[in-house]
């Protein structure tokens, strides 16, 4: 037929007449539509039968003559489209302008009603988009073919310079966007999800409901509407895209409102928690950019609920670290030992407290959706760990009968704090982290001082006979050696990292104490023969203190090494090299000052004066040169006149 009319229009003179012809046929169609009904919901049973014994004849040769309105009730809207397009293109594109308004009336109005017949069923179809009972994937697909058809004839007659028809552009893209955002609204109005059983709030049900309902929806579009569109439309970023605006939009309106802390949470959760897990689900990869949906609540409405938020995490964090101190204190106050596991004491403040924090800020950061703003929460730890040590103090003032071993439990305590601060740096500002570190820095070395007071006072007489000439002629030093093994034993109850450093404590004041008697100066050596006996019996010394301080668990290792270049000095004679080890004592720690220098050349009284100054002289250009070091300080804890 289509091929007889353009013969028809091939010159002026035949166009009233093929016209004629078009008119009466413009209503049907021949189509090749293989084992397809023209009626939704049934099927032609003629179409299989074989009658008299002969084999139906090839799909592929099956033709049918449909019209526009067959089409329709088939739901063919693409193939209504076509034939819509085609009448218009002759209608329009074969005659004069002039002739169209004279002679064409009746035919451009019953094409414009078909174009609104079609457009009332795209629709309808449209409608069905997202309800899986009444959706057919067959006429959705054939509907968006039709939007995409009518929007390329949209684009011929823009390129063209004749009037096009009343009906142009049509704007069917924009039709159907429309109808979608309308249909997403119509399903957030009325959630077919109903809110789950349970306490909760009438905006916290809302919010569940709306979020469900998007849920579901937009896994019906990736799994089923995406198949009837062209890749090119991204059809799943659309939908998101609509859901994400309409379910923002009724989100502003409750952040709007005051609300209790409860549904503040729920609100928080939904914005940074839970819609964020429905866009990253497996089955949206590569279907939704969620990033470029962007947050459901804007900053201006999102800071004040973060406040709100953070602040009652913050206030829940000091009541529960207060309940948790207010405990070991009434067992403390009780007269109660502390726990014990594998012959150690041990509290659970440490652990309780530790595993609040990690909680309260892990949760916050998924809740503010920003591990920076949850580690707010943790900014109380700094009142409340002075509250800690306030305790700690409070047990070694009252000097109970469970006192030394509530001190034992609380080292371990601290070094557990330590840990976590060092380890989960991520869970706490960097001041919180500072000022904590420095309260359990004070906490350590007053424990420390309280347990290994009792030590010292032990082991006073020992120490008075250091640097004396008791201690060089005598060796009296193996009694201080049995007196440590002694008095040792009465600070054992602490966890094993707690007791290292603690034995290590009393490594570095043992050394700091002999060091000191031996500054003092009551032995003089007068001698190369007096400063050699020094040397071995302070090298002897030091490599006694080594072997039972290590044992015992002291890591302290370096000490050995301050011993051992003393004695160094003691031996050696000439200045040049008396020189050099003070440069190395003084390079090796620095706090060595010319004081100490003094008093340790003053010991060797062949010794001159010059000499001396000279040596002083060398270690503080030496120093100078080599500026501040990170090594260990020593000298400074040795007090000299």
């Amino acid at each position: 037929m289509t091929s007889m009319l353009r013969g028809c229009f091939s010159c002026r003179s035949c166009r009233r007449e093929a016209r004629s012809c078009w008119s009466r046929c413009s209503t049907w169609i021949t189509m090749r539509l293989p084992n397809v009904s023209i009626f939704r919901g049934q099927r032609a049973q003629a179409e299989n039968a074989v009658p008299d014994g002969h084999q139906p004849p090839k799909e592929e040769e099956t033709q049918r003559v449909l019209t526009f309105q067959q089409t329709l009730e088939a739901q063919l809207l693409s193939e209504a489209s076509q034939m819509l397009i085609q009448r218009e293109e002759r209608l329009f594109g074969e005659i004069t302008e002039a002739e169209a308004l004279v002679h064409h009336e009746e035919e451009k109005d019953k094409l414009a009603g078909d174009y609104a017949e079609l457009e009332g069923l795209l629709l309808q179809t449209l409608e069905t988009s997202l309800v899986p009972g009444e959706v057919s994937i067959e006429a959705l697909t054939s509907a968006v073919k039709a939007i995409v058809q009518e929007g390329e004839q949209d684009l011929r007659w823009k390129q063209r310079a004749g009037t096009p028809p009343a009906w142009r552009p049509k704007c069917w893209r924009k039709l159907h966007d429309e109808k979608l955002r309308s249909l997403v609204e119509q399903r957030m109005d009325n959630p077919s999800t109903p809110p789950p059983a349970g306490n909760q709030s009438s905006i916290q049900a809302d919010i569940h409901s709306l979020g469900r309902q998007l849920k579901e929806d937009l896994l019906w579009v990736e799994q089923v509407v995406k198949r009837c569109y062209p890749r090119q439309l991204d059809i799943c970023n659309f939908y998101a895209k609509l859901y994400h605006q309409n379910l923002s939009s009724r989100l502003r309106k409750i952040a709007e409102f005051v609300l209790d802390n409860k549904d503040c949470t729920f609100l928080l959760r939904w914005v940074n928690e839970f819609y964020p897990e429905i866009l990253q689900k497996p089955e949206f990869a590569g279907e939704i950019d969620a990033a470029a949906l962007g947050k459901l609540l804007p900053n201006d409405l999102l800071a004040p609920l973060e406040e709100q938020f953070l602040s009652k995490q913050q206030d829940e964090l000091t009541t529960y670290v207060g309940r948790v101190l207010e405990e070991a204190k009434k067992k403390w106050s009780a007269g109660e030992e502390p726990t014990r596991e594998d012959d150690c004491f041990v509290s659970p403040v440490a652990y309780d407290i530790i595993q609040g924090v990690h909680g309260m800020v892990t949760s916050a950061a998924k809740i503010v959706g920003d591990q920076p703003k949850a580690q707010i929460i943790t900014n109380p730890l700094k009142d409340l760990m002075q509250r800690f040590n306030s305790f700690h103090t409070d047990i070694m003032k009252q000097k109970k009968p469970n006192s030394r071993s509530f001190i034992k439990a609380n080292l371990g305590c601290i070094e557990q704090f330590r840990d976590v601060f060092q380890k989960n740096s991520h869970l706490f500002q960097e001041d919180v982290r500072t000022s904590c570190a420095l309260i359990l820095d004070e906490m350590k070395q007053s424990g420390h001082t309280f347990l290994l007071k009792p030590v010292h006072d032990a082991l006073k007489p020992q120490y008075r006979k250091l640097g004396t000439s008791d201690w060089l002629n005598k060796n009296s030093f193996e009694t201080l050696l049995n007196s440590i093994t002694e008095e040792v034993q009465d600070l054992q109850g602490s966890t094993e990292a707690s007791h290292e450093k603690l034995i290590g404590q009393l490594h570095q004041e043992v050394t700091t104490e002999y060091v000191k008697r031996l500054l003092k100066g009551e032995v003089k050596l007068k001698d190369r023969e007096m400063q050699l006996k020094a040397f071995k019996t302070v090298k002897s010394d030091a490599e006694s203190l080594h072997e039972l301080f290590s044992s015992m668990g002291s890591k302290e290792g370096w000490l050995k090494e301050v011993l051992i270049k003393i004695a160094e000095v003691l031996k050696l004679q000439d200045c040049t090299s008396v020189q050099m080890e003070v440069v190395s004592l003084g390079t090796a720690f620095p706090d060595l000052s010319a004081r100490h220098v003094s008093a340790l050349l003053k010991l060797k009284t062949n010794f001159t004066r010059s000499n001396r100054r000279a040596v002083k002289e060398t270690l503080l250009e030496a120093l100078e040169v080599a500026g501040c070091t990170d090594n260990r300080p020593f000298f400074c804890s040795v007090q000299v006149k």
